[in-house]
């Protein structure tokens, strides 16, 4: 099993910690963020992930070659341009071609158990498995309607009146016929999952619900998720 852990952000909202340290890197109760993540892909059974770097990529390669879990290949794949979440996937189309895959946002913590995640994409075999958690400020998130099969009905992103507090995680699991939705990149600078290819999608998801989610993109969140228990990814989630 393949996944795509997206960690090429700059930081700018935590400076000036992300100024010598990547966001990725940041400690979560002295454990980097970044080797969270990789854990709970092991955990899940993924045996490749394909991490993207731009801000501090040297820092985040170093980081990698002493402490890539055993089990797991790590593919590098540098921007010096951001090509945007979407982008960096489709840049990477073939790598991605052989079976259902993982989409994580490397910046987010969350107690989401994804080895359970993908059992459920696997019963019900959607093209994509939309993660969400109940948000306090739906209007800047992405934010889906969902029915009572689970099934997601809608989706704006940022929304000025929200239909729900149902948020993309930015924990998704996608079928490879995914890249048949998106648009022309020749168009865009970049694409984004959420802007460009959710709303395209519409009727083809299922919703998986997530308990925890806490960006760690500010301080006060960043502070927030130190008290992050690991035992908590043990959880049991199913649709809803």
């Amino acid at each position: 099993m393949k996944a795509a852990l997206l960690v090429a952000g700059l930081g700018t909202r935590l400076r000036p910690i992300t100024e010598h340290t990547p966001k990725c890197l940041v400690p979560i109760n002295g454990r980097p963020l970044l080797a969270i993540w990789l854990e709970k892909l092991v955990n899940a059974g993924v045996t490749q992930v394909l991490i993207n770097t731009h801000w501090l990529a040297e820092t985040v390669m170093d980081y990698l070659e002493t402490n890539t879990p055993r089990g797991l290949k790590v593919h590098l794949f540098h921007e010096p341009r951001l090509l945007g979440s979407a982008g960096t996937l489709l840049a990477n189309r073939e790598f991605f071609a052989d079976g259902p895959f993982f989409i994580i946002y490397g910046d987010n913590l969350s107690d989401v158990n994804l080895a359970q995640m993908y059992q459920c994409h696997r019963r019900y075999q959607p093209l994509l498995t939309l993660g969400t958690f109940a948000s306090d400020c739906p209007q800047k998130c992405g934010i889906a309607e969902i029915d009572s099969e689970g099934i997601v009905k809608g989706f704006m992103e940022k929304p000025d009146s929200p239909v729900s507090n149902c948020a993309a995680a930015g924990i998704y699991i996608a079928e490879p016929s995914i890249f048949d939705y998106f648009p022309n990149p020749e168009k865009q600078a970049s694409l984004d999952i959420g802007f460009d290819i959710i709303p395209h999608l519409i009727g083809k998801m299922r919703n998986y619900p997530i308990d925890l989610l806490i960006d760690i993109g500010t301080h006060q969140n960043l502070i927030k998720a130190q008290s992050y228990e690991p035992q908590l990814s043990e959880t049991f989630k199913d649709y809803q």
